[in-house]
C-alpha cells in the first residue's frame, strides 16, 4: 500500500497537478483535474493501493504522522513554484519515479533532466545522447508519454529546424494551446522559438 499526495499549482496556461508516492515524484501535468490525474495515476501504478491522498494547500490534520510522499511534495512546491514565476529552481534535485515507464522513456526523460534552465535541444541531439542517433521520432514519443513535465522539461525540447514540435498531454487543451504554453514557458527562460506553421 502507498499514500500519495497531490498539489495543485497554477503556471502558464492552466493548473498543474503534481502527484507523489514515498518514492518521488510520479506525475506532473497540466491539467484542471485532480481526481483525472489521480485516476491515471493509479492506472499506471495498477500493483499498489492507493490509501489515501492529500493535498499539499491542506494543512496535515493534528495528529497525523509525516509521510515521505507528503515530505516530498512539501520540498517540490517551492521549486515548482519559482519554475512557475519564471525563475531558475534546482529540479533535478527533486526524486522522481519512472519506474513503470518503458526502458527507452527512462532513459529520454533522464538525458531530458539535465537540459538546463534556458537551454534547448532538438529531439534528433536527445537520440543521440541516449546512443539511438536515428530514433529522433521516437524520443518524441516518448517526450508525449513525458509523466512529469516541467520538472522533467520536456518544453526544452525543439525540432531540429529550431521551432516548437509539439508538446504533449491529455488532449484537455487543443494543439495550438499546447504549443502556446510550451512557447511561453519557454520565454520565460529567455529562449524565443517560434511556433510551427502547419
Amino acid at each position: 500500500m502507498v499514500e500519495v499526495c497531490i498539489g495543485t499549482f497554477h503556471g502558464p496556461g492552466g493548473p498543474l497537478q503534481v502527484v507523489t508516492t514515498e518514492l518521488g515524484v510520479v506525475a506532473a501535468e497540466w491539467h484542471p483535474n485532480g481526481d483525472a490525474v489521480l485516476a491515471r495515476v493509479r492506472r499506471r501504478l495498477r500493483a499498489l493501493d492507493v490509501v489515501q491522498t492529500l493535498d499539499v494547500v491542506q494543512a496535515r490534520p493534528a495528529g497525523r504522522a509525516a509521510s515521505r510522499a507528503a515530505d516530498i511534495l512539501a520540498e517540490a512546491t517551492p521549486i515548482i513554484e519559482a519554475l512557475l514565476a519564471g525563475k531558475d529552481a534546482p529540479a533535478a534535485r527533486l526524486p522522481v519515479d519512472l519506474a513503470d515507464r518503458p526502458a527507452f522513456d527512462q532513459r529520454v526523460l533522464a538525458v531530458v533532466r539535465d537540459v538546463g534552465w534556458g537551454q534547448i535541444a532538438s529531439y534528433g541531439e536527445i537520440a543521440r545522447r541516449v546512443g539511438a542517433p536515428r530514433a529522433a521520432r521516437a524520443v518524441g514519443g516518448a517526450l508525449g508519454r513525458n509523466p512529469i513535465v516541467l520538472l522533467i522539461p520536456c518544453h526544452r525540447i525543439i525540432a531540429s529546424d529550431g521551432t516548437l514540435g509539439g508538446y504533449g498531454g491529455d488532449g484537455w487543451v487543443d494543439r495550438a494551446q499546447a504549443l502556446e504554453r510550451k512557447r511561453a514557458l519557454l520565454a520565460r527562460e529567455g529562449v524565443t522559438v517560434r511556433i510551427r506553421d502547419r
